[in-house]
């Protein structure tokens, strides 16, 4: 996997192989990488880096960016389905959706594999099941409490 930048964009590119055929990178691959590069750039110059510079700003920054980034989700997805928008609105909004989600999480010191496990551990199971077992009689939101 290459990666190119653009204006403090990191984007992945698979080489190609020696058949000529591109090797597809997973989403493990591509996530770590992702969260490598925002590490790296947490500290850096804000003036150069947009990582840097959302992190200077603070949590209450980054948050407002994912929540921007989830309302934007929702139009592109909302113009899509309504009025013939394009599937590569919601893509890139997606898109940034997960990447300022990854810088969130970096700030507040919790890993994406957290995340990636979270799902590993709700895969086949109902979704509706999955919902009712985060709520303990108690009222409490047991959103780690996956014993099943």
């Amino acid at each position: 996997m290459r990666a190119t930048q653009a204006v403090g964009i990191v984007f992945f590119t698979s080489p190609k192989t020696s058949n000529g055929s591109s090797e597809q990178a997973t989403v493990t691959d591509l996530l770590n990488a992702i969260a490598a590069v925002i590490e790296e750039r947490r500290t850096a110059d804000p003036d150069t880096s947009y990582v840097a510079s959302l992190n200077q700003k603070g949590l209450d920054k980054i948050l407002e960016k994912v929540g921007e980034e989830a309302i934007e989700v929702i139009l592109a997805a909302k113009t899509l389905d309504s009025s013939g928008g394009s599937n590569q609105a919601v893509i890139s909004e997606v898109a940034d959706l997960v990447f300022h989600s990854m810088v969130m999480l970096d700030r507040l010191g919790i890993s994406h594999n957290e995340v990636l496990d979270a799902l590993a551990l709700r895969q086949g199971v109902s979704g509706l099941e999955e919902k009712a077992s985060r709520n303990h009689p108690s009222g409490k939101n047991a959103h780690n409490d996956y014993t099943r």
